[in-house]
């Protein structure tokens, strides 16, 4: 079936889309030995239409990722004008790098923010937060492989990062975030997704807990489950291919 975005799949195949990424960790959960429900869907809406996100949100799906910051803005706008009540009840995840002349845009729209790696940034994002929206959701991104491509904190910073950052009003620290180095096989999929585990462990040890793993997309899904996730980030596999620009 042809869609006008040209990608061939449009709203209307979303809710079914989506029951099929939600049975996939269901079905992870159980075979690891997870608690079911324990993993949570962040269906990453970017370059995807508001007609997507409103399919989505019909079919029992909330959170959304958005990795341009002018593009989310504008959703949220949209969705806004479409129906007010359904926008209001969503929670938008920026998941794209964070650029200094952006944060006052992030810290006043975004509810969560998955690539905080940056004290300076940290700091803007907090001073930056409007009153009365509550403290910004972070997710600590560490870049285990050591990819240049990559941001992320090395493993060996986390810890003072994450201290530094406790003392900062306006954001909450709520765990840690990665975007391994591709893996073929099951096990090597999950050796830094456990290594993952296991700093969030020393750190909650240290007096600084972290309930959230953002880990794992559509190719390590079950590499990430089995080792703790409890955010996934999926977005072709629910909402189709991106449209062509």
């Amino acid at each position: 079936m042809s869609t006008s975005d040209g990608t061939g799949v449009g709203p209307d195949a979303v809710p079914a889309r989506l029951a099929a990424v939600l049975a996939a960790i269901r079905e992870a959960e159980r075979r690891f030995g997870r608690e079911s429900g324990s993993v949570r869907l962040l269906a990453v809406s970017k370059v995807q239409p508001a007609a997507k996100i409103i399919a989505a949100r019909g079919a029992g799906q909330r959170a959304f990722g958005e990795s341009y910051v002018q593009e989310g803005i504008d959703k949220m706008d949209e969705l806004a004008r479409r129906d007010p009540v359904l926008a209001a009840d969503l929670e938008w995840h920026f998941v794209g790098r964070i650029q200094s002349n952006k944060t006052r845009l992030i810290a006043a729209h975004f509810d969560w923010v998955h690539g905080l790696c940056d004290l300076r940034h940290a700091r803007r994002l907090g001073e930056q937060r409007p009153p009365g929206r509550g403290p910004l959701a972070c997710c600590v991104q560490v870049n285990l492989s050591g990819e240049a491509s990559k941001g992320g904190l090395a493993p060996e910073a986390v810890a003072d990062f994450v201290a530094a950052c406790r003392d900062i009003a306006g954001i909450e620290l709520r765990g840690l975030m990665t975007l391994p180095a591709p893996a073929a096989d099951l096990e090597s999929q999950r050796r830094p997704f456990a290594e993952l585990r296991r700093l969030r462990e020393r750190i909650t040890g240290a007096g600084h807990p972290l309930p959230e793993l953002s880990m794992g997309m559509s190719d390590d899904l079950e590499a990430a489950i089995a080792e703790g996730a409890t955010i996934v980030r999926i977005g072709t596999a629910v909402f189709g291919p991106r449209p062509p620009h």
